[in-house]
Formats: structure tokens, C-alpha cells, sequence
């Protein structure tokens, strides 16, 4: 059961980035595990309960892959995820909460997806000029998160003037919210409010995990 994240959870997390080395993890392992580890498992268990089929939760873990970061044996953020199975992420749509030193923060991302995928989702703003708009709109309704993308340097060519910021938009498609060190934050009630607003999300997600798989 989630019962929220402490102060000691965010002492932890401080202690890791500056102290990124295995004497230092060693010696408060227990912490890692008491303040940060298992909250961050029972959180995606709450949160992820009564999501559509098809899709999983994954819990990150604290070890970083010593064959891409050597330097740098531990993360300073730890995270859950609930997206399709796939094995690159960061070209699919996903639902995140991810917790730093500096606070939370959680929403959707897609974060880099591949060129044909966009290609894709501007022919499909055309031939449904609608459709995508009006899940947007629903899910800023409902959340209270804006949908944000890095865009094109060059406008691209669009048929419908009302759809041209859309048809911009390259990378890193964000729609979330952060929250401090505070009460919020250390709250069993954060499940229910992150649950709240990842499920206004999961319309937009499934749209996009669509155009991937058949792009």
C-alpha cells in the first residue's frame, strides 16, 4: 500500500547525486530501499491498477548500465512507466512519474519518435482534422496539463490553417506536471491524483502507440 514519500526520501536522493559511488550507496542501501524503492513500487501498483489491457508498468531501479555510464554507477531520479512492451521506449508513448531531488513530475511523453511516425500523424490530421484535437482537449480538460512539442525550424506545409501548429510538431511531445518537496508530495493521496491524470492521457497515448505500430 502507498502511504506517500518522505523527507527522508528526497534526503536520500540528494545524497546520491552528490555522493555517486558504491561506498556511499552501500552504507544507506536500507534507506534506498525503505524511503525510495518500495513507496515507488506500491505507487505504480496504485496508480496502474484499472488501466486498459495492453499495456504494462515498469519500476525503474537505481543501478545504471555500467556498460553505457561506467563513471556513474547509480541514477539520481527513480521512476515508473506504463506503455506498450516494447523495447525502445523512447520511440514510443508512455505514462510517467518521475521522482528527482528537486520534486516530482508525471504526465505522457513521447519523447522521440521516429520521422515516418509523424509523417503519419500529419496525414492523419488531414484526412481527420477532428480527431486528434478533440482527444487533446479532452485530456487538457481533465488533467489540467498543456500538450507541448519541440517543432520544425522550418514550418512544414499544411492544408488546414487551424491544424499548422500541429504540423510542427517534431519531437519530445510533453503534457505534464511537477510538484515540490511538500506535503502533496508525502501524501497517500498523490496515487489517486497521479492515477487521475494519467488515465486523461492514456486516449492520446493509445493514439500514438497505433501510428507507431503501423508506421
Amino acid at each position: 500500500m502507498f502511504t506517500g514519500f518522505c523527507p527522508e526520501t528526497m534526503d536520500f536522493l540528494w545524497g546520491i547525486r552528490m555522493n555517486n559511488n558504491r561506498q556511499w550507496f552501500e552504507a544507506h542501501k536500507e534507506q534506498y530501499n525503505q524511503y525510495l524503492y518500495r513507496p515507488m513500487k506500491a505507487l505504480g501498483q496504485a496508480v496502474f491498477s484499472g488501466f486498459p489491457a495492453g499495456l504494462e508498468l515498469k519500476v525503474s531501479r537505481i543501478y545504471r548500465d555500467a556498460r553505457l555510464h561506467p563513471p556513474v554507477p547509480y541514477k539520481e531520479s527513480l521512476w515508473i512507466c506504463i506503455r506498450q512492451a516494447v523495447e525502445s521506449w523512447s520511440q514510443h508513448p508512455a505514462l510517467f512519474f518521475e521522482l528527482r531531488p528537486e520534486g516530482a513530475s508525471y504526465g505522457f511523453l513521447l519523447w522521440q519518435p521516429r520521422a515516418q511516425v509523424m509523417e503519419a500523424f500529419r496525414q492523419d490530421l488531414a484526412a481527420r482534422p477532428t480527431h486528434f484535437p478533440a482527444l487533446v482537449d479532452r485530456a487538457q480538460t481533465e488533467s489540467g496539463f498543456i500538450l507541448n512539442a519541440e517543432s520544425y525550424r522550418r514550418p512544414k506545409p499544411c492544408p488546414i490553417p487551424e491544424l499548422a501548429p500541429y504540423y510542427s510538431w517534431k519531437n519530445n511531445l510533453t503534457a505534464m506536471a511537477s510538484l515540490e518537496p511538500g506535503p502533496a508530495l508525502f501524501s497517500p493521496d498523490l496515487a489517486g491524483q497521479v492515477r487521475q491524470a494519467l488515465l486523461a492521457w492514456v486516449p492520446v497515448s493509445q493514439y500514438f502507440s497505433l501510428l507507431t505500430q503501423s508506421a
